[in-house]
């Protein structure tokens, strides 16, 4: 199998570093900037907006963490897919907002809808074991 050897096991782990590892900086950064990040969530019209803040910041540390070391790949998928599908259209209405924050918004949007159509890609080979992993919740 692919996953598990050769040229496709390196792929996948540099993938799974990118990937993952990007996501759990991100999250990392939703503890260091909880009071601007909260402040636009409730602009977004978030109820208890600081608890999304920290939330969304677990979500993305964990679902990252999860891909990069291969640990319960199918969870942390799942967890990263939920998250980009109610966050993609909640935070980044590119078509509800000013003129002047549309083109920002919808760059967000559509950068969201790349990393939810990864997360769909890892959930998908969730179910095959992966070379290079910590090995536990296939």
């Amino acid at each position: 199998m692919v996953l598990d050897a050769g040229l496709g096991a390196i792929a996948l782990l540099v993938g799974r570093v990118l990937f993952g590892g990007l996501l759990a900086f991100q999250g990392l950064n939703h503890f260091m900037n909880v009071d601007e990040m909260a402040g636009y969530a409730e602009y977004k019209g978030i109820p208890a907006p600081r608890a999304g803040v920290v939330v969304s910041g677990l979500l993305l540390v964990g679902g990252g963490l999860g891909i990069l070391l291969g640990a319960f790949p199918a969870l942390a998928a799942g967890v990263l897919v939920a998250f980009f599908l109610v966050v993609t259209p909640t935070m980044h209405d590119f078509w509800a907002v000013p003129e002047d924050q549309q083109q920002d918004e919808m760059v967000q949007f559509l950068k969201n809808v790349e990393l939810l159509g990864a997360s769909l890609v890892f959930l998908a080979l969730a179910t095959e074991p992966w070379a290079y992993a910590v090995g536990v919740g296939f």
